[in-house]
């Protein structure tokens, strides 16, 4: 039977144990008819068969970025770009500004993205007196890398109501002069109140440009599928990403969580985890917690929606969250025993023994950020308490224990760059060059497992992505290099060459 398309003279790596590797991929449809070896290609080519021949290089499945903030990322690939690869200084932001202010009528918004106090040579975020001097026409945001910081100069402050009157929010908090009570600009957990209540929203425009950028650049880096995690994901929101799968401005999967706050409004519409199809599906209930959240109301919400059929994913960073989150889903299985619910741990970054063979023993998945390592390493040896570094962002471990642990970039907190996350998952090392927790590292095969199989199984989708075996989605990707031979220094050096998505090219580099 001809196929429509044929991958020959590769190095295919199919992620599939029982046939590990092959030289070369078949096509039918949208998935995968056959692999074998390359001298089989012959007889499956037909008259229409459009055959590529790689050249001796290698194939694997796309990857599957299991936490993304997608409308963060298109706001920063719009944004001016104050990360600590753009700028070094808050002279340079304010340069930045100033250059963005020069080209923008006065009175609208200027958004900076990405800045990191720890890698400005002040060591200190800038101020509302910082962004005033660079742009005093215009309100201006600049949101940390965190995403859970933000600095608005006076314009900004003065559009959002705050000043030395104004109270501080429930779970938040707006940095002040001491002396005077006068806020400096500096505003914790409260980016997300700033951009939905206070800035214009996006214009449809804005929306198709940012999705644009979004799409070439996962496509570009390999992501065949990703996982959106934002807890302010309402209805308007899923029916936005619903339209720019079907206006073909998004290509690659998406998996889509529902907020916490917002979940009933899904079900209302007949939807769950788990709805949708194999473009874009309803994913897991997303709950934010606190470092001291309210043990009994979390457990009572944990409760409620496990009943109601969901998977949840906890925001849970620090110990204290984990331990919470693990507390709630103990609470639940007690009082409505549900087996394979695959309730995710999101960031998992402090996780002790004792601790993680409580997850174990719940079936939790673990969604860790080994590109974290990479790109923040040298913040985490500085600022994290030295007795909880042995505990951070722990893989071997867990995977050794027996939980199932998927890769994420938690764009764009880092960059959506799978082979950043599989050169800290298996070296351990920071950009700086120093060395995180050496007992830790994992193997090769294993960092591709985490972004590739074990991600589909965080959303229910192993059996038709992950690996590349007949009947599973033609989604892959052609790379410049064979990570399974590759030095481990050189893995972050490996780029893709062409994203195949349903059996379509979608992307050639």
């Amino acid at each position: 039977m001809p196929s429509d398309l044929i991958l020959t003279n590769a190095r295919v790596i199919t992620m599939n144990p029982t046939q590990p590797a092959a030289g070369m991929v078949a096509v039918d449809g949208d998935t995968v008819f056959f692999t074998g070896r390359g001298d089989e290609a012959e007889r499956m080519t037909g008259k229409s068969t459009r055959v590529i021949d790689c050249g001796g290089k290698t194939v694997m499945p796309g990857f599957n970025d299991a936490h993304v903030h997608l409308f963060s990322f298109i706001k920063k690939l719009l944004s001016i770009d104050v990360s600590p690869e753009a700028v070094k200084s808050i002279a340079d932001i304010k340069k930045a500004i100033r250059e963005k202010a020069a080209k923008t009528p006065p009175g609208d918004w200027i958004s900076g993205t990405d800045y990191n106090e720890f890698y400005l040579a002040e060591k200190h975020c800038p101020t509302r007196y910082d962004l005033d001097e660079a742009a005093p026409d215009h309100p201006v945001i600049l949101s940390h890398r965190s995403l859970h910081a933000c600095v608005l100069n006076s314009k900004a402050l003065d559009l959002a109501g705050i000043n030395s009157e104004t109270p501080e929010p429930p779970g938040a908090r707006i940095e002040r002069n001491l002396a005077t009570g006068e806020p400096n600009g500096i505003l914790i957990d409260m980016l997300g109140h700033i951009r939905n209540n206070v800035m214009p929203r996006m214009s449809q425009e804005e929306l198709w440009e940012g999705a644009a950028l979004a799409d070439t650049y996962l496509l570009s880096r390999g992501i065949t599928s990703f996982q959106e995690a934002t807890v302010s994901n309402d209805l308007a929101r899923w029916e936005a990403v619903c339209d720019l799968k079907l206006d073909a401005d998004l290509l690659s999967r998406i998996t889509m969580m529902a907020g916490a706050p917002f979940y009933k409004d899904f079900m209302e519409r007949g939807l769950k985890t788990g709805s949708g199809d194999n473009l874009m599906q309803l994913g897991a209930v997303k709950i934010m917690l606190e470092v001291q959240p309210d043990q009994e109301k979390l457990n009572n919400l944990v409760l409620e929606v496990h009943k109601d059929g969901w998977q949840i994913a906890f925001h849970a960073v620090a110990e204290s969250t984990v331990n919470a989150a693990a507390t709630a889903l103990e609470y639940a299985a007690k009082h409505s025993p549900t087996a394979g619910r695959r309730h995710r741990i999101e960031h998992c970054a402090e996780c002790p023994p004792a601790l993680m063979q409580r997850l174990k023993k719940l079936g939790a998945v673990i969604i860790t950020h080994p590109s974290a390592l990479y790109y923040q390493g040298e913040r985490y040896l500085a600022a994290v308490e030295k007795s909880q570094l042995p505990w951070l962002y722990r893989i071997k471990s867990p995977l050794a224990a027996g939980i199932k642990v998927a890769a994420a970039s938690d764009a764009p907190v880092a960059p959506p760059d799978p082979f950043a996350g599989i050169y800290g998952a298996v070296t351990r090392q920071a950009e700086s060059g120093q060395v995180l927790q050496p007992e830790e590292r994992i193997t090769i095969p294993q960092a591709l497992e985490l972004c590739t199989v074990n991600a589909a199984y965080a959303s229910f989708e192993e059996k038709i992505k992950g690996t590349l075996a007949p009947g599973r989605l033609a989604d892959m990707i052609v790379l410049n290099d064979d990570p399974l031979t590759a030095p481990p220094e050189k893995l972050k050096d490996i780029k893709v060459e062409m994203t195949i998505i349903g059996g379509e090219i979608v992307w050639e580099g």
